[in-house]
């Protein structure tokens, strides 16, 4: 062999070595990348199971999460449960305490509506003169006069209705037992020295007959059996004791 033919042969060989290394750096190069890409990948799948897991956070949140959200407004239900419990229990604390001022009020109403009725002994009668108190003489179609009634006692007392009226002549032979009339009425508390009145009707006449002359008034307060007498300040009345709606009556009390 010449020296030109083994000069060729390890050019030959050294490329071919050259070549061999090259593709076994390409190789080295290749896996090296293969891996930096797997570890890449790694990473990468890691960060998809990341998102995954925040997704699924997502989904937790939006089912895990909503309960933890409906957990959250469960606690905020509650709570307002709790404070509606709390208002509703101070509402009715309040209510309660109400009821409670008004079963007090109506206690004390009791009270005061335990007040015994007024009875004959502590009362005192008269017919009001003054000023324009007088029933006009000259009125047509009837007028008025009043008669008071004082507690005369030491205790408040109760009245109410209608007082019972008899006129009686100067004997005391003809009586007069007045009607009553249709007028609703209520009744009043009369503390020690107050008074309240009634008024009667009458229907006075300047005729010297078909008259009626009264010299008294036999007053019993309502409720009562017992009379008090009063003198009859006025005029003589048109006689009407058999007229089944006659001018002169009685009204209520209250």
């Amino acid at each position: 062999m010449s020296a030109n033919t083994t000069a060729r042969t390890v050019r030959r060989r050294t490329v071919r070595i050259a070549a061999a290394a090259l593709t076994a750096a390409a190789a080295l190069s290749l896996t090296a990348c293969s891996g930096s890409d797997a570890a890449a990948s790694k990473p990468a799948g890691q960060t998809q199971t990341g998102a995954a897991a925040e997704a699924g956070g997502a989904g937790s949140s939006g089912s895990g999460g909503a309960g933890s959200s409906s957990g959250a407004q469960g606690s905020d239900s509650k709570a307002d449960s709790g404070a509606k419990a709390g208002t509703q229990a101070g509402a009715t604390g309040k209510q309660t305490g109400k009821q409670t001022g008004g079963a007090h009020a109506t206690g004390g109403g009791g009270a005061g509506s335990g007040v015994e009725r007024c009875h004959t002994s502590g009362l005192k009668a008269a017919f009001a003169t003054g000023g324009d108190a007088a029933p006009d003489p000259d009125a047509t179609g009837g007028t008025t006069t009043s008669v008071v009634l004082t507690n005369k006692g030491s205790r408040a007392c109760k009245i109410g209705g209608f007082p019972g009226v008899d006129l009686k002549s100067e004997n005391g032979g003809e009586r007069w037992s007045l009607v009553r009339s249709s007028a609703k009425h209520g009744s009043i508390t009369l503390q020690p020295g107050d008074s309240t009145d009634f008024t009667i009707n009458v229907l006075l006449t300047k005729e010297e007959e078909g008259f009626y002359q009264p010299a008294f008034a036999d007053v019993t307060p309502p409720n009562e059996t017992t009379s008090l007498t009063i003198k009859w300040p006025w005029g003589t009345l048109v006689d009407q004791r058999s007229a089944t709606h006659p001018g002169t009556f009685v009204n209520p009390i209250g």
